[in-house]
């Protein structure tokens, strides 16, 4: 059976090169709006809040674990944040490495393994579009030990310890984004495929995605009324159903293009054109530029880079 998130998450290729871990006491916010930065935090001790711009802040607690997959513009503060008119708290460094906010030389009243996550597909952005804005997942038991090796490892100074640090967070990565079961995930795939029905269509676009779908059919295998499955799948990913089918296609058109596997009329045949006119024509219109273009472009690029290296 295919796997839609396995699928995303191998195109994707996540990785978290890049953390660092913070505590606070007493009153402190920071805040952040850094736009197509991918944001993650693991709290390891204590507990502090969250608020992402447009949605209502949330209350963080040792064992929640948050991904931001494409960052909007969010602030983190103390359960009581520092008065408004104060500003944002500016971060002290400390001699084990870490960082501190608030309140100095007391005890913690919270602890936190936060970083900046990296997507090494050129399409992370049409990829990140079929994520979550936020994923939020507290009370599973495997995250929770994952956060919890993840703190031991963060605070040890062990050999090779940023090597097993940035491996287990790629783990962290996926499991959460795997973890739809009680998350708080805003619409998107996650959201989707938590729903047993719409799953059932989901998979069925990824397992034949040359087939050429209609709603009508996509709503049967949902085993929904066309109208009920069309508002659901809106409702629950964010984007209509032909969308969503269209975003993956070219997901994957701009991978087998990347890898040159084939020309464009065998990627249109892949990818569930029946000429390589037409693909060309929802190429360039999805894309912005032709598929020819787009694979020179790309092969500058990846020649560019090796002479770089």
């Amino acid at each position: 059976m295919v796997d839609p998130l396995a699928e995303v998450v191998a195109l994707l290729q996540p990785g978290a090169p890049f953390s660092k871990v913070v505590s606070g006491a007493g009153p402190w916010r920071v805040r952040r709006s850094q736009a197509g930065q991918p944001f993650y935090c693991a709290i390891l001790e204590g507990s502090c809040r969250l608020a992402v711009d447009g949605r209502a802040p949330i209350n963080l607690q040792a064992g929640d674990f948050v991904l931001i997959p494409s960052a909007y513009g969010f602030a983190m503060s103390s359960l009581e944040p520092a008065p408004a008119e104060d500003g944002d708290t500016v971060p002290v460094a400390l001699l084990n490495g870490g960082f501190r906010h608030g309140v100095q030389n007391v005890p913690p009243d919270v602890l936190l393994l936060v970083g900046h996550c990296v997507f090494g597909s050129p399409d992370a952005a049409l990829l990140v579009s079929l994520l979550p804005q936020l994923v939020l997942v507290r009370g599973e038991q495997r995250l929770a030990t994952l956060v919890e090796l993840v703190g031991e490892e963060s605070r040890a100074r062990r050999p090779a310890r940023d090597v097993i640090l940035a491996r287990l967070l790629e783990v962290l990565l996926i499991e959460a984004l795997r973890s739809t079961a009680g998350t708080a995930a805003s619409p998107g795939l996650l959201r989707g495929l938590a729903d047993e029905r719409l799953a059932a269509a989901i998979r069925r676009m990824h397992e034949s995605p040359t087939r050429p779908w209609k709603v009508a059919e996509l709503a049967k295998e949902a085993a929904l009324s066309r109208s009920a499955f069309f508002e659901r799948f809106n409702r629950a990913v964010g984007v209509a159903p032909m969308e969503y089918l269209l975003a993956w296609r070219m997901a994957l058109a701009k991978n087998l293009l990347r890898h040159k596997e084939g020309g464009i009329a065998e990627v249109a045949r892949r990818v569930g054109y029946s000429s390589a006119s037409a693909f060309s024509v929802a190429f360039t219109r999805y894309v912005g530029l032709p598929p020819t273009r787009y694979m020179q472009e790309e092969l500058a690029r990846a020649h560019d880079g090796s002479v770089e290296e």
